[in-house]
Parts: structure tokens; sequence; C-alpha cells
């Protein structure tokens, strides 16, 4: 249904997403993660016909979007992360203008704005300005435009943000229902959603394809080495470096939030490192919070997936080569 083939685009010589290739089958919903700055938004913009690509080619529904753009965007509904939405219309009047925008024929548009809007949970506000909803509110609106065509495609992109936990559950249930009638792209940093929602799941770092496939099969990958997890208190910055040189450790990745810092180690098999951890911890006055085995969670198959392209990219580079952005999509293409 959408099908990415050699997606790549670069600016003013950097490349931002690089021979990106992946297919959605039709009633899936496909996870598309990747850290700040991996080409994730450029490519959805390639995705959506926003941006035109380097080289590369994407059909939806069979339609090449850059050779006839206007027929597969009838195939299409998109939800951008910063939603253009007109402050002093109303609810119901912005929808029906989406309506009107892709095509609804006119004695369709009551029928399809009002299943829109109850799909979306702003049925109650559907006569008040967009302009004095909340920003919870004012994203539900945004996905009610985006399906109010009934497309066969929906790229969707931190459809939660900003929601509060009672609408995020209802949100991705919405989501899951939604797949009985519509290919989804859901780009999120919320992994446990994305283990909650997702079919499968595409992750790209640095403009490139890392990994694909369930969220299982990621997790079964990445147990073949045993894991350990320590918590220190504080935010300890050199905590991975020095775990790192610990006999028997593979990887360490470290992350720093809530007054403390969480470390997810990979294992040699064979090696229980935890006495030489406690010790470590006891040389340097680490407050040592927590250390147990834990089985690879999604987050940790991002961590140590991203972290590993990193290591090796480092690897590659020269003492004095030039440093380019990671992504430039503020910049103009070349």
């Amino acid at each position: 249904m959408l099908d990415v083939q050699g997606l790549s685009k670069s600016f003013f010589g950097a490349v931002a997403v690089d021979n990106v290739t992946f297919r959605v089958e039709s009633g899936e919903i496909l996870g598309f993660l990747g850290p700040n700055g991996a080409g994730k938004t450029t490519t959805m913009r390639m995705i959506t016909g926003f941006l035109p690509p380097s080289a590369g080619r994407v059909f939806l529904d069979g339609v090449d979007i850059h050779e006839k753009p206007i027929a597969a965007k009838k195939h299409l509904g998109y939800l951008p992360e910063t939603l253009a939405l007109y402050p002093e219309m109303r609810v119901q009047e912005y929808v029906k203008f989406r309506a009107q925008l892709c095509g609804v024929p006119s004695r369709e548009i009551p029928d399809r704005c009002h299943e829109a809007i109850e799909k979306c949970f702003v049925d109650d506000v559907a006569k008040k300005p967009i302009g004095t909803l909340s920003k919870g509110y004012r994203q539900r609106v945004g996905l009610a435009g985006a399906l109010v065509h009934r497309p066969k495609v929906l790229i969707l992109d931190e459809p939660t943000v900003g929601l509060d936990p009672r609408q995020i559950v209802k949100v991705r249930e919405l989501i899951r229902n939604l797949k009985k009638d519509h290919t989804i792209l859901l780009s999120t940093h919320i992994l446990p959603e994305v283990e909650l929602v997702c079919d499968r799941v595409v992750i790209i770092d640095r403009g490139r394809l890392v990994a694909s496939g369930s969220p299982e099969n990621l997790r079964q990958q990445m147990s073949q080495a045993p894991g350990l997890t320590a918590v220190v208190k504080g935010e300890v910055t050199e905590a991975d470096t020095v775990l790192r040189e610990i006999p028997g450790v593979l990887r360490a990745a470290r992350i720093g939030a809530g007054g403390e810092t969480r470390i997810l180690l990979d294992c040699e098999k064979g090696h229980d490192i935890r006495e030489a951890v406690f010790r470590e911890a006891v040389t340097r006055n680490w407050t040592l919070l927590e250390l147990t085995p834990r089985q690879a969670s999604l987050e940790d198959v991002f961590v140590r997936l991203v972290t590993q392209v990193n290591d090796e990219d480092r690897q590659k580079t020269l003492p004095d080569a030039e440093e380019v952005p990671e992504e430039a999509d503020g910049a103009k293409e070349s």
C-alpha cells in the first residue's frame, strides 16, 4: 500500500536521508523511529509530497506521489507534528473545509464530518473556535481533518503529543481501530506506545535504515547477549564510559532522567559482571540504586542500535574531517 524505494535527500552536499527503503502493507501499522536529527522528518515530508527527493520513489496505492501528486494524495491523510490550523474557524467548519479541499462529494460532506469529529473525540467542542481549544484538542481536530476523506494511507507524526493520559489511551485505541480501514505510518518518541500499537518497526539513524521488524523480533535479536541494568543516583555523565571498561562488557549506553542515571549494559555470555559494577560504584562513591538482569525492551533495542551506528561512524571519520549537519530540514536543497 505504501512503498518507499531508495529514498535519499541532500542539502548543500550534506546527506539527510540515505537510500531508505521499506514497505507498509494494507491494514498494517508501522512505527517509524529515530533520534533527533536522524532524517525522520525529512523522510516523512518526502513521503507526503511536501519535499522532493534527491533520489528514490514513493508509491501510495501504486501511484507515484511525485509523478502524479494529486492522484496519489487522494489516498493520503497526514497529521504533521506542527499543525497548521485556522484559529478563527470553528471545529466543524475546519473539518468541512478539509473535506472540500480533499474532494469529498458535497452530498457526503455532512456525514463524513460527523464521522471524523466523533471518531476523534471532538464532538463536544465542534461549535467552538479552534483558537480557544487546548493543545490536546487541537491535535485531535487535526486528526479529524486528516481522516475526513477516508484515506487509504495515514501518516501520523507524534499524534499523542500534548494529550493527557486519558486522551492518550483513547487516541491509541482509535489508531488500533483505524488499521481496519487504513494503512498507518506512525512516528513517535514514545517507545511504549510503539509496542502497544505497532505491528512492525523501522528505525533510522543518521539518515540510514538500521533495523526493521516486529518489536518482538527486534527484542529477541538483542537478547542474544545477556543484559544488565545499573542505576545510580544523580547525573553521572561518565558512568557508561567507566563501566564499558569492565572485562566482559560489550556495550554500555547511558540514559539520564529524573535525578538518576540508568546504564544499559550488554555482556559476553558466561560473564557475571554484577560484582565488578558494584566495586566500581563503591570506588567512585556512586550511590547504586539498582543492579538487575533484564530482558531487552524496545527502548534497549533503540538505544543500542543508535549507539552502535554512532560508534561505527566515529571509527570511520578521519580526525580532521569536517562535521556536517545530521539533518537540515530548514536548509535549501542542493
